[in-house]
Order: C-alpha cells, then sequence, then structure tokens
C-alpha cells in the first residue's frame, strides 16, 4: 500500500504540477501579463509548486528530514540528473550573458544555504530573510527586464513562451484550481508513502527526501527541461534549472521556515541519544554535492556557449556517485558528524 502511495503521489505531483502551470499562464495571458512576468514568476512558482506543498507537508508531520532533503536533493538532481538527460537529449546552446546574472544568483544562494546549515539558523527571521531576498531578485530581474535587449529578460519571455496553454479566462482558473488540488493531495500521499518506506526498509527519512521524494518533485522541471531540448530551445532548459535552484533556496525554504522553524539537528537519531549534540541530519557529503552540483552547470553554462553531450555525461555520472556515497555504496569522508 505505502508503495501504490508514493507512486500515486508523484503521478498526481507531476499533473496537477503542469496543470498548475498551464491554468495559471493561461489566466496572465487572459489578463495581458507580459511574457516575461509569466516566465519569471508563475513559471517559476508553478514547477517549484510540488516542492514547496511537500516539504511543508512534511514539516506538518514532524519529518524534518524529509522537507529539508527534498529541496536540497531537488536542486541538486536538477543540476546533475535533470540537465544531464537534457544534454544527452539534445546539446545545449547557451548565451552566456543570459544565464550569468541569475547562475550568480543561483551560486550565491546555495552558499547562503550552506551558511545556514553550518550554523543551523533555520528560524522565522530566516524566512523573512530568505523571501525578502526572494522579492529582491524578482523585482531587480522585472525593472532590468524593462530593457528588451537583456538577454536574462529575453530568456525569462522564453520561458513564458513555451507554456501551450490558450484556454478561456474560466477554463484556465478551474485548470488551475485543480492543479493546486493535485499537488496538495499528491504531496499528502508521497510524504505518507515515503516516511512509511523509510521505516520499513530502516534508512532515514533525510535519505528518502534527497533521492526519492526530490527526484519526484523536480519532474515537473525534467518535462520542461527535455522538451524545451527536443524544440531547441536549449536556454529555456538551463535557465529553468537555474530559477527552480533558486525558487527551491529563497522560496520554499523561506517560507518552510516562516512556517515551521526546525533545525538541521532536530532528528533524534542514535548519536543524538547518546548525547552528541553536534550531529546534522545533512551531511558534509550532501553540501559538497549541492555546491558542486551548481558549480559544475554553471561552469558548463559559460564556457563553450554550449553544454555538450560528454558534459550531460558528465552530469549525470556526478549523481551516480552522489547516490553511491548517499546510500553507502562508496566510502565517505565525513567532515561533520551527522545522522542521516
Amino acid at each position: 500500500m505505502m508503495y501504490i502511495m508514493l507512486l500515486g503521489g508523484l503521478a498526481l505531483l507531476l499533473i496537477g504540477g503542469e496543470a498548475l502551470v498551464r491554468g495559471s499562464v493561461s489566466v496572465a495571458r487572459k489578463l495581458n501579463i507580459s511574457e516575461l512576468v509569466i516566465g519569471l514568476t508563475l513559471v517559476g512558482f508553478g514547477t517549484s509548486m510540488p516542492e514547496l506543498v511537500t516539504s511543508l507537508q512534511a514539516m506538518g508531520q514532524g519529518s524534518v528530514g524529509l522537507a529539508l532533503g527534498n529541496v536540497i536533493g531537488s536542486n541538486i538532481s536538477n543540476s546533475l540528473l535533470i540537465l544531464g538527460l537534457a544534454a544527452l537529449v539534445m546539446p545545449l546552446s547557451v548565451h552566456p550573458r543570459a544565464v550569468a546574472r541569475d547562475g550568480t544568483v543561483m551560486i550565491a544562494a546555495t552558499f547562503l544555504l550552506c551558511a545556514l546549515l553550518w550554523f543551523d539558523q533555520f528560524g522565522r527571521s530566516t524566512g523573512v530573510i530568505l523571501l525578502g531576498l526572494l522579492i529582491v531578485y524578482l523585482a531587480f530581474s522585472l525593472f532590468i527586464g524593462a530593457r528588451r535587449n537583456d538577454p536574462a529578460a529575453q530568456l525569462h519571455r522564453a520561458e513564458g513562451e513555451m507554456v501551450q496553454s490558450r484556454y478561456g479566462l474560466g477554463l484556465g482558473l478551474l485548470i488551475a484550481v485543480a492543479g493546486v488540488a493535485g499537488v496538495v493531495v499528491g504531496a499528502h500521499f508521497l510524504v505518507t508513502g515515503a516516511i512509511s518506506v523509510a521505516r520499513s526498509i530502516g534508512i532515514s527519512e533525510t535519505i528518502i527526501g534527497l533521492t526519492i521524494v526530490a527526484v519526484g518533485t523536480s519532474l515537473p522541471e525534467l518535462a520542461t527541461s527535455v522538451i524545451a531540448a527536443l524544440r531547441k530551445r536549449s536556454d529555456v532548459a538551463i535557465g529553468n534549472i537555474i530559477g527552480s535552484s533558486i525558487f527551491n533556496i529563497l522560496g520554499i525554504l523561506g517560507v518552510t521556515a516562516l512556517v515551521h522553524p526546525f533545525s538541521v539537528r532536530a532528528d533524534m537519531t542514535a548519536e543524538a541519544l547518546a548525547g552528541d549534540q553536534t550531529v546534522s541530519i545533512i551531511s558534509s557529503v550532501d553540501a559538497g554535492a549541492l555546491v558542486l552540483s551548481a558549480g559544475l552547470l554553471m561552469l558548463f553554462a559559460v564556457t563553450g556557449r554550449r553544454i555538450a553531450r560528454w558534459e550531460g555525461a558528465v552530469l549525470l555520472l556526478g549523481y551516480v556517485l552522489y547516490m553511491g556515497l548517499t546510500f553507502h555504496l562508496l566510502p565517505t569522508l565525513e567532515i561533520i558528524p551527522n545522522g542521516g
């Protein structure tokens, strides 16, 4: 039963997330909202909605590891797994200037997250700061986007134009509401099933969050990126990954910390019960993979003006190695003691 809930939750997240994006984009177009705003906000928020609802529901059930692992694992899978697959389908051409600004924001947000993990600072004040930074980023991007020759703005417009959605206002609203309902129900099934699977096979909820749940909630990004690559809009594929990573850190963690303040040392592992208060549910391997994945994405994106198939293979190999380390199939060197 728990596996049925897990698979059913993943399916509902994918279908609901897609419906939410298409419905809301259709409504926005009927209201004459520009493609720049659609691409920068609705598409970004829509594809990240599965991660947001899943993390909030996991927090509501007391599973900090599942919620935080979902966000960190999603960013790792976005850069290594999804972008790697997209590059294997079709080499990805990229305008370095188009991704430089957002890519810099992604790198800065990644290091900020690592600092928050190190100092274990995920209170409500942190949530306010993260959301404030997201608002500043969006406002600055929209302001700069008023210049028609801005490469990053052109990329965000293309993200909006990629969504094939021309429903009427009423039907668009109905589809968007149905999408939200699908995401909420799917997240409930996914979280419940994931917790049951973790307990039944004896691994931590954090690992389930970093792997199965993270990949599942990243399915909308996978679909968007592969379709963009097939349509020879590889810049959209890369922009989608970068934008999603920014939303995950600043938006999802911001909302999560604001609604449910938490600690990365909240889970009572065996070490914690023995009196070791330095235990963290996120390991140095996880933090290292997060930084390395973002770094490789930007390295490949701004050099050579394309991500070749061999570079996609390198990204996929990095994800395979990370999975090997996560499931202890390969030896690890721990810098920070952890309970994951």
